[in-house]
């Protein structure tokens, strides 16, 4: 706080109280002993300092700020840019300090630390850019900004402080490791996705595609053959897909306080969905952690564009603080859903993967487990019982960005 407040003052001796008083003892003994040079030298310290201090009252009136970013999702290892913008649009030029202050895990590219300074003259009617580029360093949702601003004279004698609210979140979602294949998946007969499926489901549209004579007439989408002034059709997701739902029991890593073994987790899953998902299978995703920002930490099963981006996101705001039990989950997720194969996260290879595997076993759903430590003492009968399981480190093949 102190540290703050010494580096926020204002740096210089003309906003003392005790100089202002002593330069009006020293012009009143001017005058009375009729100094003409002395008395002229203490009223042009006086004009100074009165002009500069009412140039800086005045200063922030009519200057707006505006920040924008990029892009506020990245990756790790990602450059950001961040633009920000001032205007003075008064006649009455001014001197602007701005900082930025953001989270550690976000590094400028000049190696300042994790403050951004930058000042500059700001002429009447004109706009002024700064810009800054920093790289996302490990998964998180960060917050960058508001920004300090603040305006003042040209001799930098007074400085006001403008109220900022720009405030922006960055998302930085897991890395993206290269995988080893894992068990085979199961998949349902009417597997093919798209308009290639032999089933279609009227219910759910992936898009539209040039009507094709083959196809009936009742499949033609009339609105978007109006706009691109051709018949469209309606492509269906199919009625049955391959459906793979990735589970994760976040709070196996808060009992064992695991946060890098979670972090390296987190990858793995990431780019288990990427890869599902160019494969053709609808993904979804459930987990019983918290999620930073308080939204759900449930990704329905399905397929589209935005499926991803949606799992990269929560996995970038999971935390390891556990909110229900895994078999809980499952169930609100799924209901009473069928053609579904699982692969599940989790940390120890401990008794509770047991209980999970006559819960799955229950539901009659596929299941690979997928541990970060292995128990040297667990059962091999697991495999006995086609239960597939893995560590991470053994699908994981990139190793060297786990350190």
């Amino acid at each position: 706080m102190n540290a703050e407040h010494q580096e926020s003052r204002e740096p210089t001796i003309f906003n003392s109280l005790l100089v202002i008083l002593f330069v009006g003892l020293f012009l009143f003994i001017a005058l009375v002993y009729r100094q003409n040079d002395l008395s002229l030298l203490a009223i042009l310290i006086l004009v100074v300092m009165g002009g500069t201090k009412a140039w800086s009252i005045m200063s922030p009136a009519r200057v707006r700020c505006d920040s924008a970013i990029e892009t506020r999702r990245v990756f790790p290892g990602e450059t950001v840019s961040l633009a920000t913008t001032v205007e003075n649009a008064k006649w009455l030029p001014v001197w602007l300090r701005i900082k930025w202050s953001f989270d550690d895990a976000l590094k400028p590219a000049e190696n300042s630390g994790n403050i951004i300074r930058q000042q500059a003259p700001v002429l009447w009617h004109q706009t002024v850019k700064f810009s800054q580029d920093f790289v996302a360093l490990r998964r998180g949702v960060y917050q960058v900004g508001p920004p300090r601003i603040r305006t003042g004279d040209f001799l930098g004698f007074f400085e006001k402080k403008i109220s900022a609210r720009d405030v922006t979140h960055i998302i930085v979602y897991p890395r993206l490791v290269s995988l080893r294949p894992v068990a085979n998946l199961k998949r349902d007969f009417f597997g093919v996705p798209g308009a290639k499926s032999p089933v279609k489901d009227p219910i759910y549209i992936l898009g539209t595609r040039d009507y094709q004579p083959s196809s009936p007439s009742r499949h033609i989408h009339w609105n978007a053959s109006a706009r691109h002034l051709r018949l469209q059709e309606k492509i269906f997701e199919p009625s049955e897909q391959e459906k793979v739902l990735l589970t994760l029991d976040a709070g196996s890593f808060e009992k064992s306080l695991q946060k890098e073994c979670f972090e390296h987790t987190l990858e793995v899953v990431a780019s288990l969905a990427v890869r599902l998902d160019g494969l053709g299978y609808a993904v979804g995703f459930a987990a019983n952690g918290t999620l930073k920002g308080g939204n759900s930490s449930a990704i329905p099963l399905t397929r589209g564009p935005r499926q991803i981006p949606a799992i990269l996101e929560t996995l970038a705001r999971m935390q390891t603080m556990p909110n229900q039990t895994m078999p809980n989950v499952i169930n609100q997720f799924l209901g009473s859903q069928r053609g579904v194969s699982c692969v599940h996260f989790c940390y120890d290879d401990d008794p509770s993967v047991s209980d999970m595997e006559k819960f799955f076993r229950k539901r009659r759903i596929p299941v690979t487990f997928l541990v970060c430590r292995r128990d040297p003492n667990s059962r091999p009968s697991s495999a006995e019982k086609g239960i597939n399981r893995y560590t991470i480190d053994e699908i994981r093949i990139d190793r060297s960005r786990q350190t």
